[in-house]
């Protein structure tokens, strides 16, 4: 039965899907196997910020976390306290700060108080004794957090995300100039407040357990496949015999 032309076509058949289900099943798991490959980054050693990223666009994720540098110079009056940011395992404020380079604006997370008042004396003191004058920033680039709306409850002015989208619009002579969908955290931190924690970013190593998975059952399916045209060749063997029987004993009765 099984070396019978209609039979051995099916075979073919079978054999070609199997391999198209193993050829999927392969791909699954380079998937799984190529997320688990550990991707070696210099986070550690400042890029330029232009080299790293390109302001009105995303983020890479192998930008973020990157340590950069960029020149340019801090607006005075486009301060914004941040509230609930831990430092240190507690609960304190950010003072992020407008800074401009000479085609774009970023948001820079310049230093972290324990306390709302000593970060808005920190705010004060920016505002009233400003640095106009040019310097080199250093500093983790971070992908910018997406805004969330205010507590009903609370002020409706209190911002917990640092989130480039909505600190534009606090941005006193901000126009249509470039900026970048993400901040900075400031190496350093000026009088007032503490450094900001910006640990060196955690390295994802663990496998993609769900495309392996798709790679076990592409495998399962290929089988089935084989399978399957056993069960038809066999399914018509036990046919044909019950034929022939059938008619045998047609043929004794008469």
């Amino acid at each position: 039965m099984m070396v019978r032309p209609r039979w051995v076509a099916a075979l073919l058949l079978a054999l070609g899907v199997a391999a198209a289900f193993a050829l999927l099943g392969q791909w699954q798991l380079d998937r799984a196997i190529e997320s688990g490959v550990v991707v070696e980054r210099t986070t550690e050693q400042a890029q330029p910020l232009a080299e790293v990223a390109q302001p009105d666009g995303g983020v890479t994720q192998i930008a973020t976390g990157q340590m950069v540098t960029a020149e340019g110079t801090w607006v005075a009056g486009d301060e914004t306290l941040i509230t609930t940011r831990i430092n240190g395992g507690v609960e304190g404020f950010w003072v992020v700060s407008h800074f401009q380079t000479d085609a774009s604006s970023i948001a820079v997370a310049r230093g972290w108080a324990p306390d709302k008042s000593a970060a808005e004396a920190a705010i004060a003191t920016l505002r009233t004794e400003p640095d106009n004058s040019p310097v080199t920033l250093t500093g983790r680039f971070l992908t910018g957090e997406a805004p969330e709306l205010p507590d009903p409850d609370g002020d409706s002015m209190e911002l917990t995300k640092v989130a480039p989208s909505a600190l534009i619009n606090l941005w006193a002579d901000f126009t249509d100039e470039s900026v970048y969908s993400a901040y900075i955290v400031d190496a350093a931190a000026p009088a007032g407040l503490d450094v900001i924690d910006s640990p060196v970013p955690e390295v994802d190593q663990s496998l993609n357990w769900l495309n392996i998975f798709y790679a076990i059952e592409w495998v399962v399916f290929a089988g089935f496949a084989v399978f399957l045209w056993y069960r038809l060749v066999r399914d018509a063997l036990e046919r044909e015999q019950e034929d022939a029987e059938a008619a045998e004993a047609v043929g004794a009765h008469t």
